[in-house]
């Protein structure tokens, strides 16, 4: 060991050599002559082997007892190695740290931070903290140090550091040894290279390095993990680069400490202080020169002998390198617990200054002026030491003084009263230890001063960080001012002053909310809205109360600073907060807990006197104290929530508020940015305040984006561990008041980092810590029912949700499991697909893997059982828990540490605790990184859906998905936008191929041609599905109805393709139809030209007298036409009512009133159809249904009551005329009257089809059978509707084939020709121009259609009412009705909503022509005229090279050109078939003639282009708002059972139920209370949160369970929704009169309108609907 030891020492000497040669120079004999000194002594101790404690010592410590005994030069720090003299300048010594102290920052990479370390840069998500790390390396040492720390993981310091070429030193040599290698006794060098303990970084080097360079939050939340860690804190220390010494008063401000003392043997006292505050006893603990003992370790003997308080020498990780800690004081505190085994009766601080104490004066002389007691450790007393004279003062000193000799093995004496001496030389340390202990505690006894952190910062010549900090010192300030307003205050009656709008004003209104949403069963509209005023006049008060100095502080202060000064301020405001309440919440705990004894006795004796009774009282009286004393930061928070409330109620800003109230929510949202939680649940009043809630969210929304956010929730039994258990994964301090556990829920943003954002879908965790289940609350009110709401509302707005079970009790278990089974059992029948974890904390053996498995099984058993349960209360059939949610016991489950590591209060945290954080962070971060998690936007959606479900007491039925409903809009949206994709193609297809149809170059079609020409559309819709349901940020909600809605594009595709077939098939028969036709107006054309042509060569010798020649052309024209009228049938006027009476005077001969059709009715517009029926004979039922049937037809005058058809049967014969009316039109437009003609004919074929209808229906299972009126009403009804779309279509019919019209048209046309062959023109001019004048009619209806083809998309992108869905469009016809006030049309549209619809649309596109006409469509119309223009041109010239170089004749030019225009123009060869044109050969003259006639034709239809001739020169199928409204009208056309609000789904035969936005009032539709003539003024959605009932042909049903009556009801999705709803209710009021006269019926009785209700202008209506739509 000698040879072993003098290598070892010499290699070490060789490398200081090389790293500082000079100085070495200079002390290499002094370090020869100390090693031969070591040697000699080392050489005695080995020869003295037989000493038995010397034997002791070998065993227990061995050679590292030895190094660390006399050979310290090995363990002190490089500073130190490098001293020339023990006692120097710290300015020499300064500039001797600097490059050691660059050297550590440069390894641990510290001096690559431009700016301090922040808090928030470790408290994000990372891939790092997501790791375990037992080594790292050391650029990695900072890192791992602050995420053990903040997992209260004390094994923190013992990180190994990694050699990069570190290798597995367990595996085998595979060479033989030599004759030399195989002897142990020979020689054994050890190599100092790689990692050798001289270059390891010191684990405190780490620590203070970090705290060097941290922030000031950094550094407080660094020291009070450290605190929790039960470790020494830093309480003095030297700045590394200007020794001026730091006291870091402010990171000590967030630790509290507890103890109990013992008063006699069976009491008692519990204590909870701010440690700055609290004034204890202090032991210094200093040494002087180098020892052998560990002084660290001593001190901690007395501690915790289990625990490293102080690290010392012989701690893992220990290295002989040490740069920082030298003149660091650290301090700790020993705090009792009450028991007999306690060291120290009371709560005891212990310092630590580190290093030589006589390099160190000014610490020495502070904390030996401070203490109640001076340790101090020396080899020896020595007169000519450097420290004598210190010690000699110290001696002198009253002050109790201890001194530890390390050459000295005398057990402990007192040399004089206070003056104790204790030897430590081969000494026993337990028995060091005790004595110590002992001579402390007599020391304590005798003396009275104590020492308080705080009077620390009273020294002149030390730096206090919050004095150094402006910002801090600022904040200080700040919240001092505040807290001096709570002076002389009660502490229970604080709130109450100073924040009046959280307390019994917000409890009210709260209560009145969860009344307004829970009805009684005799409730009717009058009562809720009495309920709702009320609601209004305590936000009124809530508004009119004062704002108090203290908030208005606040509030101030907030608003002013910058978020580094904010959170100074906040921080000191919770400090003070908590600081002030402390005492006053311990004592009422105090006395709550000896109260509830004595109550508890009572009962237990059976006792039910008065006694007991008053006791109770008592004890429910210091509950409410509890309650009201609890003043934290949530409450101020609180109260700006409630002034905001109240403000957006009434709408108004208050006059002693400084700042907009619309302000207030930003603050709080700064707060969340910054790491603050805010109260999402309002644990006093239970209740969410959603108005607040919201704001601040989107306050959020606008200062990070709409982030995607993953919900992280907790639930478990109060005290379960829960906030624990989070403060240790995520690092964050829930805000909780002094004293008190966590009431309501809290919400906390965690960021993620941006390379963790690469892996997961989100971008912040949003972490929702709750109040415990099963809580007596402090009032005693805790309830099985708020438990449900707390649990589904936590689950539900989660996507994972933790289930902390703590302990191993099964009843415990049983309840928590119970609330949450039914709270996932409501999740999957909202389809709500959380997930959960279940972690079993305080389980005793963590290891043992039978045990866990058997926990596993019983938990699996119990779940299942509690599931079967909860089926039942909620309806459902699971049977076992993995039916409701996808759960695997093996991964779901987790097994956690006890949290201590012995018994509290000096117990430090379970590392494996922390260890069981760590693993569970990494599930849930592994099952997080599968989830898209929710958009901030849709996180404040959620929240509002589910609170209003949860004030309904029944959950499901009330639970509106909004972020589900907001994704399936917008698969509306673009639903439709791929409909019109494809049919605004095929429509392009369409005119295409009539153009060919027309031009006779096509003459049949089939599915496969138009398929194949809408394949390119086709596919491109299919790649935007595919996009939208794989990249959409609500994909995994819209992955549920991609399949039905690939289905329904592809049936839609199908019936485009089908329906264009029909069409086009249409077009080629009536082609066949209509030859007879055109061929007699083709030879009215070409008579006319053949006879002028000849005319013309007449008079050619008359060419030049314009008078004549005129004057001949209009006597020709006159006779010619007058002989074409008179060889042709006259088309006359029609008059469409006057034919469909005569065909119902055939059918109904003699059955009619003679002034019937005087007194016809619109059948679309009538109340009700009572009178047009007649009840069949029952069949069926007997008496009893014979009885139903004269219940139902009896008139009971008494109410002046009429009615026979039930609500259901109106419906049915609504949808019955609404659905013909739809076939009829359908029908009429197959008849294409423009092109064919009218015919009486066709309404014979209509009256018919109407007929066979309206039989049909009443024989099918209805009970009434129709009267001849109602079939006259309707037929008479639907004609009068379709007599303009016929007058219409026969208008144009006329005008194209009357040859009085189309031939004087033309006159001028002919005219021109005539004058040019008069004037000798040759055949290729003349016909030239004829082909350009042939061309003016395609080419203005080519124009019209394709301009209007073009404004149809335009339209569905700029026209707001027509650019979105079904839901969009019926919003802007609402907010039209409105803005109109026009009754009549408000009745078509509730009566008549299809035919509303068309003529809303049919305004907004004629309103948007008329508006855009000059700057969108005219510009549109001159575009395409110019495009025909280019096409035509390019025909004809290359209709010439190609004659030219086919050598062909004019019939071949004639049909090149007809061809390349066939797909623009109807436009053929026909058109010219009667003309000659055989002697046309110069095909350039021919094409020169087009090009300079073709402009004039061109500017003479673009003269007529103008607003009115828009619309008039379409045909009806190309007119925009026609195709818009058969594009619109492709949606559900379903009405609500009660109120008949249409559904705006906006596919017809949608996935899942019928639903809208919002209902009517339903006596807007003329329904009456029952057995009266009162209009009713109930909505659907508040009806089905009342106990009221409804009738049915059958049966009475709840509205609750309005689905249970089957049929309509069955289909129909009406959530209970009790918010204002104006629209409806201003519609009421305004036409009111209206609505009396309309029905006979008035709005009196039950029937009577709120006085609320007249408080709602038209504005507020109008602005609602955006709300709500």
């Amino acid at each position: 060991m000698r040879e072993d030891q003098q290598n070892t020492f010499e290699e070490t000497l060789k490398l200081l050599e090389e790293k500082h040669e000079e100085e070495l120079k200079r002390r290499r004999v002094k370090w020869r002559e100390e090693y031969e000194q070591e040697k000699e002594k080392m050489i005695k101790n080995i020869c003295s082997e037989t000493d038995h404690s010397l034997q002791r010592e070998n065993r227990n410590v061995g050679t590292a007892g030895v190094r660390a005994g006399k050979i310290k030069h090995l363990h002190v720090s490089p500073v130190e190695e490098l001293r020339t003299d023990k006692v120097q300048p710290d300015q020499h010594k300064e500039k001797e740290n600097l490059p050691w102290i660059k050297t550590l920052l440069d390894r641990l990479h510290l001096n690559k931070h431009e700016h301090k370390l922040r808090a928030a840069d470790f408290l994000q998500i990372t891939a790092h903290s997501l790791q375990s790390h037992e080594s790292c390396a050391e650029e990695e040492l900072i890192k791992n140090l602050i995420q053990k720390l903040l997992m209260m993981n004390y094994r923190a310091r013992y990180i190994r550091v990694r050699d990069p070429n570190e290798q597995d030193h367990t595996q085998q040599r595979d060479y033989h040894l030599s004759e030399d290698e195989s002897d142990i006794f020979k020689p054994i060098s050890f190599s100092t290279t790689g990692t050798s303990q001289s270059e390891r970084i010191h684990p405190m080097d780490v620590q203070m390095a970090m705290f060097h360079c941290a922030d000031g939050f950094l550094k407080q939340l660094m020291v009070t993990k450290l605190s929790q860690c039960q470790y020494a804190l830093p309480l003095l220390v030297p700045d590394p680069f200007t020794q001026q010494i730091e006291f870091p008063l402010w990171t000590f401000r967030q630790i509290n400490k507890s103890w109990k003392m013992r008063i006699t043997n069976n009491e008692t006292n519990s204590q909870t202080q701010p440690i700055y505050k609290a004034e204890t006893p202090m032991v210094f603990f200093f040494r002087f020169g180098s020892v052998s003992s560990s002084k660290s370790q001593l001190m901690n003997s007395l501690i915790n002998e289990r625990h490293n308080t102080f690290f010392h020498r012989n701690c893992p990780g220990s290295s002989r390198t040490r740069v920082l800690m030298d003149g660091v004081v650290e301090i700790a505190w020993f705090c009792p617990s009450g028991k007999n085994t306690d060291k120290f009766t009371d709560c005891v601080a212990s310092c630590n200054l580190h290093g030589d104490a006589g390099d160190h004066e000014k610490q020495l002389e502070i904390l030996t002026e401070m203490s109640s007691v001076n340790v101090v450790i020396l080899p020896r007393l020595d007169r000519n030491d450097r420290s004598a004279a210190k010690i000699q003062k110290l001696y002198k000193d009253s002050k109790p003084l201890i001194c530890l000799f390390t050459e000295d093995d005398s057990a402990v004496t007192e040399i004089k009263k206070g003056k104790f001496k204790i030897g430590l030389k081969d000494r026993n340390q337990s028995d060091v230890s005790e004595e110590l202990r002992r001579a402390i505690n007599y020391c304590l006894s005798e003396s009275s001063s104590t020492f308080r952190l705080e009077d620390l910062s009273k020294h002149s010549d030390i730096r206090v960080d919050e004095e150094d900090d402006d910002d801090c010192r600022r904040g200080r300030e700040a919240a001092q001012q505040m807290m001096s307003l709570l002076e002389k205050k009660d502490l229970t009656e604080i709130k109450e002053s100073l924040l009046p709008c959280q307390g019994k004003l917000w409890r009210q209104w709260s209560q009145k909310n969860k009344e307004l949403h829970r009805p009684r069963g005799d409730e009717l509209e009058m009562d809720v809205s009495k309920k709702q005023t009320e609601m209004k006049r305590i936000r009124q008060q809530q508004h009119e109360s004062d704002i108090s100095e203290f908030m208005k502080l606040f509030i101030e202060e907030m608003s002013s600073h910058a978020e580094h000064k904010m959170m100074f301020f906040l921080k000191w405001l919770r400090i003070f907060l908590d600081e002030y309440t402390s005492a006053d919440l311990s004592a009422l705990h105090h006395r709550y807990c000896e109260k509830w004894s004595t109550v508890v006795k009572l009962k237990e004796n059976h006792d039910k006197s008065e006694q007991l009774k008053a006791e109770q009282a008592e004890l429910e009286r210091i509950s409410e104290d509890l309650q009201a004393a609890a003043f934290g930061l949530e409450h101020i928070m609180r109260e700006i929530g409630q002034i905001f409330e109240s403000c957006s109620s009434v709408k108004k800003n208050r006059k002693d508020l400084q700042f907009n109230f619309s302000s207030l929510p930003s603050l709080a949202a700064e707060m969340m940015i910054s790491g603050f939680p805010l109260e999402l649940m309002d644990g006093d009043a239970a209740h969410v305040p959603l108005i607040w809630i919201s704001a601040v969210l989107d306050e959020l929304i606008q200062k990070l984006g709409d982030q995607r956010v993953f919900v992280l929730s907790v639930l478990g039994l109060q005290s379960s561990g829960k906030s624990t258990m989070l403060n240790a994964m995520f690092g964050l301090q829930f805000a909780v008041s002094a004293g008190r556990c966590t009431r309501g829920a809290f919400m906390q943003l965690v960021r993620v980092s941006d390379e963790m954002k690469t892996q997961m879908n989100f971008d912040y965790i949003l972490v929702v810590d709750t109040e415990g289940l099963r809580a007596l609350e402090l009032a005693g009110r805790s309830t099985r029912a708020h438990d449900n709401e707390l649990a589904t509302f936590v689950v539900a707005l989660a996507n994972l949700t933790l289930i902390s079970i703590f302990g191993e009790n099964p009843s415990e278990m049983q309840d928590i499991l119970q609330i949450v089974v039914q709270a996932f059992m409501r999740m999957k029948k909202v389809r709500l697909n959380p997930s959960c974890v279940f972690v079993h904390q305080n389980v005793s053996d963590v290891t043992a893997i039978e045990k866990n498995m058997e926990g596993r099984r019983r938990l699996q058993q119990t779940l299942d059982e509690m599931t079967k349960l909860a089926a039942k209360d909620e309806d459902g059939d699971a049977e076992c828990f993995s039916d409701v949610i996808g759960f695997d016991v093996q991964n779901d489950v987790k097994y956690f540490a006890q949290l201590w590591e012995g018994n509290p209060p000096m117990a430090p945290p379970n590392p494996n605790y922390s260890e069981n954080i760590q693993e569970l962070k990494k599930t849930i971060m592994s099952q997080a990184s599968k989830s898209h998690g929710m958009r901030l936007i849709d996180l404040k959606d959620r929240i509002k859906d589910l609170w209003e479900a949860l004030l309904n007491e029944r959950f499901i039925f009330s639970f509106r998905n909004s972020l589900e409903i907001s994704a399936y809009r917008k698969l509306e949206t673009k639903y439709s936008n791929w409909t019109w994709s494809l049919r605004s193609a095929m429509m392009k297809i369409e005119n295409k191929l009539h153009n060919k149809i027309e031009n006779k170059a096509i003459h049949e079609i089939e599915e496969t041609d138009l398929q194949r020409e809408l394949k390119k559309t086709s596919e491109e819709v299919e790649k935007s599905m595919s996009e939208f349901f794989e990249k959409d940020i609500n994909a995994e909600i819209l992955i549920q109805w991609k399949t039905s809605f690939e289905i329904k594009i592809k049936k839609l595709q199908e019936n485009i393709v089908r329906e264009a077939k029909r069409i086009l098939t249409v077009i080629l028969h009536q082609q066949d139809l209509k030859k007879k036709i055109d061929a007699q107006r083709k030879d009215h054309e070409n008579t006319l030209y053949e006879k002028s042509k000849e005319l013309a060569l007449k008079l050619k010798d008359k060419a030049n007298d314009e008078e004549t020649l005129k004057k001949e052309f209009d006597l020709f024209w006159e006779q010619n036409v007058k002989m074409i009228i008179r060889d042709t049938f006259v088309i006359k006027d029609i008059d469409i009512m006057r034919d469909v009476r005569e065909i119902l005077s055939d059918v109904y001969e003699g059955h009619l009133p003679v002034d019937h059709w005087r007194e016809r009715r619109d059948i679309f517009t009538v109340p009700s159809y009572s009178e047009y029926v007649v009840l069949k004979k029952s069949r069926k039922g007997g008496i009893q249904q014979a009885l139903k049937d004269v219940y139902r037809t009896v008139i009971k005058e008494s109410f002046r009551y009429y009615r026979i058809l039930s609500l259901e049967d109106e419906t049915q014969i609504r949808s019955l005329i609404t659905d013909v009316a739809l076939q009829t039109d359908r029908i009429i437009q197959s008849f294409n009257i423009s092109k064919m003609g009218y015919s009486i004919s066709y309404i014979q074929q209509l009256t018919d089809y109407i007929k066979t209808r309206v039989t049909e229906h009443q024989e099918g299972p209805v009970n009434y059978v129709f009267k001849n009126e109602f079939f006259m009403d309707l037929v008479s009804s639907i004609f009068k509707r379709a007599n303009k779309m016929i007058t219409e279509q026969h208008r144009l019919f006329r005008e194209a084939n009357d040859p009085k019209i189309y031939v004087e048209k033309k006159r001028e046309e002919y005219y021109s020709i005539f004058q040019k062959y008069c004037h000798g023109a040759t055949s290729a001019v003349i016909f030239g121009e004829i082909i350009c004048q042939k061309l003016k009619e395609p080419i203005e209806q080519s124009v019209y259609r394709k301009t209007a083809r073009d404004l149809m998309d335009e339209m569905r992108s700029n026209c707001e009412s027509l650019n979105g869905n079904r839901s969009n469009l019926e919003k802007h016809i609402l907010k039209t009705l409105a803005e109109k006030e026009d009754f009549d049309k408000y009745m078509n549209y509730i009566h008549n909503p299809r035919d509303h619809y068309k003529s809303f649309i049919r305004d907004e596109v004629s309103r948007y022509v008329t508006d855009k006409f000059s700057v969108s469509v005219l510009p549109k119309m001159k575009e395409n005229i110019k495009l025909l223009q280019q096409e035509i041109m390019k025909a004809a010239h290359e209709s010439t090279e190609h004659v030219q170089v086919n050598r062909g004749d004019v019939g071949l030019w004639l049909k090149s050109f007809t061809q390349q225009l066939s797909d623009v123009l109807i436009f053929s060869e026909k058109d010219l078939s009667g003309l000659k044109h055989d002697d046309v050969d110069d095909f350039n003259l021919l094409e020169d003639v087009i090009r300079q006639e073709l402009p004039g034709i061109m500017t003479d239809i673009s003269s007529r282009f103008n607003k009115k001739s828009f619309p008039v020169n379409l045909d009806l199928e190309f007119r925009p708002d026609e195709l818009l409204i058969y594009h619109f009208s492709q949606c559900c056309w379903v009405q609500c059972p009660f109120c008949n609000a249409i559904c705006t789904n906006t596919t017809e035969n949608h996935y899942g139920d019928h639903s809208v936005p919002f209902h009517r009032v339903n006596g807007i539709n003329g329904t009456c209370y029952s057995s009266t003539q009162n209009l009713c003024i109930n909505m659907c959605t508040d009806l089905v949160a009342s106990h009221h009932d409804f009738n049915t042909p059958h049966e009475r049903f709840k509205y609750k369970e309005y689905r249970r009556a089957g049929g309509v009801y069955a289909d129909w999705s009406i959530t209970p929704d009790l918010s204002e709803l104006p629209y409806w209710k201003w519609f009421v009021c305004r036409f009111k009169k209206h609505l009396e006269k309309y029905y006979s019926k008035t709005f009196e009785g039950y029937g009577k309108i709120p006085d609320e209700w007249r408080k709602y202008t038209k504005q507020e209506a109008i602005d609602s609907l955006d709300q709500y739509m």
